[in-house]
């Protein structure tokens, strides 16, 4: 989800900055998360980094889609054509 906002936050006195609800909401920061600062020329990008238990979770939901085989080349690409088509018809 990209939010085409623009926010002004005040900065604390150790440097703290809150992230405003929606923010944390729509790129997935939750309290004790960690997100990447990268800076980027005259601009400081903050991203939301997924949780390592939601890839765990997505690791062990693909592994019971092909049973728990080995994965031959063009294996999984059925299953992600599949979801890619289910997630767009939920739209």
């Amino acid at each position: 989800m990209l939010l085409l906002v623009k926010l002004r936050v005040k900065v604390g006195p150790k440097g703290q900055i809150v992230i405003p609800k929606i923010f944390r909401e729509a790129y997935k920061i939750k309290e004790g998360g960690y997100v990447i600062l990268e800076p980027a020329d005259d601009k400081l990008i903050l991203r939301g980094i997924e949780d390592p238990k939601d890839i765990l979770a997505w690791i062990r939901e693909r592994r019971r889609k092909i049973k728990g085989k080995e994965a031959r080349l063009g294996d999984l690409a059925r299953i992600d054509l599949e979801e890619e088509f289910e997630s767009e018809s939920i739209c």
